[in-house]
């Protein structure tokens, strides 16, 4: 088998066997970090994705609504001539102008996926001597569940918004003992009035979103609210949820109108993200630091204690490339084994942590995803953190004086 591998292989493997502890105790060494940064990666990627689901899952990720109306400015009376007073306006309800163009013209943007038509407002929703003030959300069904996955939300029913149609959250329904086929009286502030049916019961995991929201048809909403063949917003999702600020700006820039991102609506929460992605990368920095010193020190002592074998392969012809190869693989070597064993041992921390992390109720308390890729990359770079740190120890052996190396 020897003479089908090269004489640095061969010599490389036979110097890590002759230092079979050192060698073993350095992929011991890469192992251990490798499975610390697959697991991190993993654990923090399902906690990352988990928080990002259960927090954005309800909304848009960039909401469209007309511009705010300017405040007016009223002249002080009891002031100099010249001084006034900037009044601030109410800001009422409006339509989108040529909201069809504008939702086509969003539509064809770059990045963008889904676009929904939404007509949103204040009303009350009474049965018998119940009543609540609730927020009237009309809807187009198909584009909207295409941005806020209402069938994830569904406790009872079904998902349906016809003329006569609502579904409001589970506490609502809760506060006005209404249940599945019950009738609802809607009013709003502008004296429309109609009786709807409960179709399905919604629960968005949060108390205050359940006891407020009711989802009606969009000519219902348009009906109830004074806005015919208008609507308040437009909802948006795009490829990347965190270039979501990018993309709102190009569309403030071409339509004119107020573009909010989740981003700068929900800007802790986005602060606390980033900090935990740079939480992240910096642990498998320094894990990766401390793996590449492991490697660099065990074979700056293989070259010292082999410093006479490698001043005699240097006096038998043996070049300086050869030399500085033969200690590049075995940190290559070493690095590759390690990966290989930390990857294992970093799937196995993860198939304890899916049976321990439960909720009390026995489901999964949050998803972890174990792509391939993740193993691979792992694998790639604990190889290649091996090479780098072997280049000092290789330069410093292909340095060596045979005859100074042989006197020792």
């Amino acid at each position: 088998m020897n003479r089908f591998l090269p004489f640095e292989a061969i010599t490389a493997f036979r110097f890590m066997r002759s230092g079979l502890t050192q060698t073993l105790l350095i992929v011991t060494g890469v192992a251990v970090g490798v499975a610390v940064i697959v697991f991190m990666s993993a654990l923090l990627s399902g906690l990352q994705s988990n928080l990002f689901k259960r927090t954005l899952n309800s909304i848009a990720q960039i909401v469209i609504a007309p511009p705010r109306e300017a405040a007016r400015t009223l002249r002080d009376e009891t002031a100099a001539p010249s001084a006034a007073l900037v009044q601030a306006k109410a800001q009422r309800l409006r339509s989108i102008d040529q909201w069809q163009q504008v939702r086509g013209e969003i539509a064809r943007m770059r990045d963008v996926t889904d676009v929904a038509a939404i007509v949103s407002g204040a009303g009350f929703a009474a049965r018998g001597d119940a009543s609540n003030a609730v927020s009237l959300i009309g809807i187009e069904l198909d584009s909207y569940t295409r941005i806020t996955p209402l069938a994830d939300k569904l406790t009872a029913g079904q998902l349906r918004v016809d003329s006569a149609d609502i579904m409001p959250g589970i506490e609502l329904a809760r506060d006005l003992g209404a249940t599945i086929g019950d009738k609802l009286r809607i009013t709003t502030a502008h004296g429309a009035s109609v009786t709807l049916t409960v179709t399905a019961l919604l629960d968005f995991g949060n108390k205050a979103v359940n006891q407020r929201n009711a989802y009606v048809a969009l000519r219902t909403a348009q009906s109830l609210l004074d806005l015919p063949g208008g609507i308040s917003t437009i909802n948006v999702n795009v490829r990347d949820p965190f270039a979501a600020e990018e993309v709102a700006q190009r569309i403030e820039a071409a339509t004119g109108l107020l573009a909010e991102s989740w981003i700068r609506t929900n800007a802790q929460f986005f602060t606390a993200l980033a900090a935990q992605t740079m939480s992240s990368v910096l642990i498998r920095v320094f894990v990766a630091l401390t793996v590449a010193l492991g490697i660099a020190s065990v074979l700056v002592v293989s070259v010292v204690q082999k410093s006479k074998e490698i001043g005699i392969l240097r006096a038998m012809g043996t070049t300086r490339g050869q030399v500085l190869r033969l200690f590049l693989l075995q940190g290559a070597v070493m690095g590759l084994a390690g990966s290989l064993a930390g990857s294992i041992l970093g799937w196995g921390f993860l198939q304890v942590w899916r049976g321990i992390a439960r909720n009390p109720d026995g489901t999964v308390m949050f998803v972890i995803e174990m792509p391939p890729s993740l193993f691979v990359l792992a694998a790639a770079g604990a190889t290649l953190v091996g090479i780098l740190a072997a280049v000092l120890p290789a330069r410093r052996a292909a340095r060596l004086d045979p005859a100074v190396a042989i006197r020792g």
